[in-house]
């Protein structure tokens, strides 16, 4: 229902071409097409020793993220920790200010 619905392709009109203006000196005709050339990149190629030195920088890579990752985590539940006790601290020595 939704779908498009293309005219077969021998049933397309021909291209049609620019009528020429009239009182023009210069003839100018279509400008040519160019094309890229293609390049002849050489492909990577894994061999085993890569795929294992790869493996293991990834790997290396995942360890350090994660050590830092843990020790960011390990320093706010410190800095947690102290504030809390910190408050308890701060919280009896103003109730022991306020008996005498």
């Amino acid at each position: 229902m939704f779908t498009p619905k293309y005219p077969a392709p021998h049933t397309a009109p021909p291209p049609a071409v620019a009528p020429a203006v009239k009182g023009s000196s210069v003839d100018h005709a279509p400008a040519p097409v160019q094309v890229e050339p293609r390049t002849n990149r050489p492909t990577v190629q894994l061999t085993p020793g890569s795929a294992l030195a790869l493996a293991a920088g990834g790997g290396a890579v995942v360890l350090v993220v994660g050590a830092v990752l843990v020790s960011m985590l390990l320093a706010v539940a410190i800095t947690g920790v102290s504030v809390a006790v910190l408050a308890v601290v701060l919280r009896l020595l103003i109730k022991d200010l306020n008996k005498h």
